[in-house]
């Protein structure tokens, strides 16, 4: 009873301090608010229940992420993911409205997350957990379960693809 009330005071420091941060990279290999929300309340079930096996070789955010990614990947291979991808290809998440000044301030900023999400899944993932969750390239090598080699490949490509939507925006 101890231990599990201390689990739970642990899972609730982990879902304070990296929710957000599993929720978002959830999305963004998802690309679905709702898909998200269901992916982080998985994952936090998934840590919950395997505590046990956490092995420190790993950042907690590298683990965290890692499962993140994996249950996406469950999500997306799932029938249902598939019926729901094909029945609500059109979503519609209502208007989110902000402040003039804040769109302003924000226009540059957002433009480029716009592209990152654009980018084929292999290289979004490189940039956002690059730039979004500062991992390095060896957390982000044992998140995608791939060498550092690759993980700087796919920066390069991910990079070169960037500069050209900014080129193609500017010029179109």
């Amino acid at each position: 009873m101890v231990e599990s009330d201390d689990n739970k005071g642990l899972l609730n420091e982990l879902m304070t301090a990296y929710g957000k941060e599993v929720w978002n990279y959830a999305y963004s290999i998802t690309r679905k608010w709702d898909l998200a929300d269901d992916i982080t309340q998985e994952v936090f079930i998934k840590v919950f229940r395997n505590m046990h096996a956490f092995r420190r070789d790993a950042s907690v955010k590298t683990w965290l992420l890692t499962i993140t990614r994996n249950t996406a990947i469950d999500f997306q291979r799932s029938a249902f993911f598939r019926k729901v991808t094909l029945s609500d290809f059109v979503e519609d998440y209502g208007e989110r409205h902000s402040v003039e000044q804040d769109v302003m301030e924000n226009a540059a900023v957002n433009e480029m997350w716009k592209m990152v999400l654009e980018l084929p899944k292999k290289y979004r993932e490189v940039i956002i957990l690059y730039a979004h969750n500062q991992l390095s390239l060896k957390e982000i090598a044992q998140v995608l379960d791939v060498t550092e080699g690759t993980v700087k490949s796919r920066m390069f490509h991910a990079r070169q693809k960037l500069t050209k939507m900014k080129e193609a925006s500017r010029n179109g």
